[in-house]
């Protein structure tokens, strides 16, 4: 579902931080942000809960970087412009969806997108 993403002037809910893992921990595949070890099942719950809408308020701003930065390199009035197919390329997308990222973060550097809702272009 859908979640209210907030508009230029409304304070960002900041989500539990995501604490980076060592490299050993990060080697073992049984392990993730030390859920493992969490025997009462309502505090796994909980963490693993934050970690989850900390991942998608993450992934949800980054998209909004992707989005901006396709929108400044497709930019006409860069002598070294981009074309959709270019960006697309470059980030591993469909030329149809680069052209809406594009579009999507014209609108974020404009400031259209407040109200808007999920900042999801498609």
């Amino acid at each position: 579902m859908a979640e209210h993403t907030p508009g230029r002037n409304e304070p960002r809910l900041r989500p539990a931080p995501l604490l980076f893992e060592p490299a050993e921990a990060a080697g073992d595949p049984e392990h993730f942000f030390d859920l493992e070890s969490i025997d009462d099942p309502g505090a796994l719950l909980t963490r693993a809960t934050e970690l989850t809408q900390a991942f998608r308020a993450a992934a949800d701003r980054a998209m909004e970087f992707q989005a901006m930065a396709a929108a400044q390199l497709a930019d006409p009035r860069r002598f070294d412009r981009l074309t959709a197919a270019d960006i697309a390329d470059r980030a591993e997308w469909t030329e149809a969806y680069a052209k809406k990222m594009v579009e999507f973060g014209r609108d974020l550097l404009r400031g259209d997108a407040e109200g808007l809702g999920h900042a999801d272009p498609v």
